[in-house]
């Protein structure tokens, strides 16, 4: 990846967050715009969003340090754990959706029980599933658990600030822009290194 590359891969980021949060904002906290739109001030609005829009830079910020310390720690696991190393990933997703549940519950100690703590693992599961598996058809089927691995595990710990305060306005505002740039970053990569599936390459030598 050369500087040129990565400069605009990182614009682009930068803008997916802003734009994200902005967005999600508009629909989970409501209450910070309704001031200014009756009657409608503009700069009041402007300001909120340009607020806004510096939370999702950050959160992108936030994401692209998870990415890259996650390709480190998938080579440092490859190379360390070798064949276990898809063991590993499975264990580490499987206490992290655990932890996302049980863990939380308990230090909430809220009284609506247990089944509410389900809504935002079930969800980033089968997101994150959805992600890894256009990974794998546009790479390799191997890719399928790393893909994984990094949309729930990498994920859930850049959003640990905001899991931490338990509030759920922040954790939506927090977790929608983290999984643009998360599945921007993920499916814009191979790309960019000119990665393609050997499958659909030996079937446009066929052709």
């Amino acid at each position: 990846m050369t500087i040129r590359v990565w400069i605009k891969f990182f614009l682009t980021l930068l803008v997916i967050g802003a734009v994200t949060t902005v967005v999600t904002s508009f629909i989970v906290s409501t209450h910070a715009y309704a001031p200014f739109l009756d009657p409608f001030n503009a700069w009041e609005l402007l300001g909120v969003i340009l607020w806004y829009s510096g939370y999702g830079l950050v959160y992108s910020v936030i994401a692209q340090m998870g990415f890259f310390a996650y390709l480190t720690l998938h080579q440092f696991g490859k190379g360390f754990f070798g064949y276990f190393w898809k063991h590993a990933q499975v264990i580490l997703i499987l206490f992290t959706l655990f932890e996302l549940v049980y863990l939380r519950y308990h230090q909430d100690a809220g009284p609506e029980g247990l089944w509410p703590y389900f809504i935002a693992p079930v969800l980033l599961s089968i997101f994150a599933y959805a992600i890894a598996k256009i990974k794998a058809r546009e790479t390799h089927p191997r890719a399928f658990l790393p893909a994984l691995f990094f949309m729930i595990v990498v994920t859930t710990i850049e959003w640990i600030p905001t899991l931490r305060t338990g509030d759920p306005e922040w954790l939506v505002l927090m977790v929608v822009p983290l999984l643009a740039c998360n599945t921007y970053q993920l499916l814009k990569l191979h790309r960019i290194v000119g990665f393609t599936n050997p499958e659909d390459a030996s079937s446009n030598q066929k052709a």
